[in-house]
């Protein structure tokens, strides 16, 4: 079963359980949250591949993306909204249309997602990867859950946190199993010591 909603693409991605601050400047983008607001609905932060983020232009975005759910909302002192946003569940876009102020709207299938696994010895490593990452001041600030033993949580989190190409944080928000999430961090780390 599909749904349809608003398209937010950006240079940067969201994952579920992960928490992101956003600016929102645009006509066509403070609609679309008014009408969030209003109805209490998602939207879905989908990468860009290319085209501009802000203006009207071809616009390629990745066809996986992450609900967007928000959580907080504040006017900035430049006058701009703020929003904070939290991933939820991953979709992927069937088909997408853009509206004629340059909205981008979809039908979006939800994917499953695998059942958890607690955290094993094994990933004692990116376990305490994970608790100094969040000793930063700004992923203390985010307020992100604890892991607590769970490997879609250490894994979405360490996805977000660490320095890794949008392409790659795209390819791990499209793995479906958390071991096989933690894996490919782990062998990319591998990678950027060697």
């Amino acid at each position: 079963m599909t749904e349809r909603h608003p398209l937010f693409p950006l240079q940067s991605i969201l994952l579920p359980g992960c928490v992101i601050d956003l600016q929102i400047f645009e006509a066509r983008y403070l609609d679309m949250l008014s009408r969030c607001f209003k109805q209490g609905e998602s939207f879905l932060i989908v990468a860009l591949e290319s085209g501009p983020e802000t203006g009207s232009g071809d616009l390629r975005f990745n066809a996986l993306g992450c609900e967007a759910l928000i959580t907080d909302w504040q006017q900035r002192d430049n006058g701009l909204l703020g929003i904070r946003v939290e991933g939820g569940r991953r979709g992927r876009i069937d088909s997408a249309d853009v509206a004629a102020d340059g909205l981008v709207s979809g039908e979006i299938s939800w994917l499953p997602e695998q059942a958890d696994a607690p955290v094993l010895e094994q990933h004692d490593d990116l376990v305490v990867l994970h608790d100094a990452l969040m000793q930063h001041p700004l992923a203390e600030g985010l307020g992100l859950p604890e892991v607590a033993g769970s490997q879609q949580r250490l894994g979405y989190q360490l996805a977000f946190l660490l320095p890794f190409s949008l392409d790659q944080k795209v390819a791990l928000l499209n793995l479906d199993h958390p071991q096989a999430r933690l894996s490919q961090i782990n062998e990319w780390l591998e990678i950027m010591q060697a």
